[in-house]
């Protein structure tokens, strides 16, 4: 059973950061198999039944590329050509495929954990759906009880994305705020420190309270959006 993340995984996360090479990670392959995938692996296989008891069911696959999310980077397109990330990123996601549904993600840095959840971009009918039900009362009433529950473990939305209402919008509508919106995010507030939880037997307790309290999000986006 998880017991909380050894401090040898922020020790890793610290050291990758500042060796961020393939030589030094080769060399410290065996650190990265004992404190990075190893107790990813443990937590997600400890959270997984939560996520799938949770309303909606939440997937959980405790494999490199599904829940745990690759350490190396796509730096094919990218002005950063560093070869790893230097965070570890678990998510419990909700559709058919982990990046293209809502989700709920932990991310263990070597300064801070943090988690949020929620959709971060609609596209196509799935963004229209969503324009259409943020200006009827019903779904707007379902979103801020959504919102609210996952306030309560201090997760919050950011800025919108765009800083005018849609053309053929009416930018004094009670929704403008969502219509100015591509997709809904919350994510804990916390850049450093650490809740000692994370690193004790009272680990798994603490995040099946986060994985609950983000749930009714998730699951608006699914049944409104996905």
């Amino acid at each position: 059973m998880f017991q909380g993340f050894p401090k040898e995984t922020v020790k890793f996360l610290k050291a990758l950061r500042a060796n961020n090479t393939k030589e030094w990670f080769e060399n410290h392959r065996a650190d990265y198999d004992e404190y990075y995938v190893k107790p990813a692996v443990e937590l997600i296989n400890a959270l997984t039944p939560v996520a799938e008891a949770l309303d909606p069911p939440h997937q959980g696959i405790a494999k490199i590329n599904k829940s745990l999310r690759r350490i190396h980077r796509d730096t094919r397109f990218a002005k950063d050509k560093t070869p790893y990330n230097t965070s570890m990123h678990i998510e419990f996601w909700t559709g058919d495929h982990p990046n293209k549904s809502a989700g709920t993600h932990l991310v263990l840095s070597h300064e801070h954990f943090g988690f949020g959840a929620g959709h971060w971009a609609f596209e196509g009918e799935g963004l229209d759906r969503y324009r259409a039900a943020v200006q009827t009362k019903s779904e707007m009433s379902a979103l801020k009880e959504a919102l609210e529950s996952a306030a309560s473990v201090g997760c919050v939305p950011g800025e919108p994305a765009l800083k005018k209402v849609p053309r053929g919008f009416d930018a004094d509508s009670p929704a403008a705020a969502f219509l100015r919106r591509k997709g809904i995010v919350v994510m804990s507030q916390q850049r450093d420190g650490f809740d000692d939880r994370v690193f004790g037997p009272d680990a798994v307790a603490f995040m099946t309270e986060i994985l609950t309290a983000v749930a009714p999000l998730n699951g608006w986006i699914r049944r409104v959006v996905d």
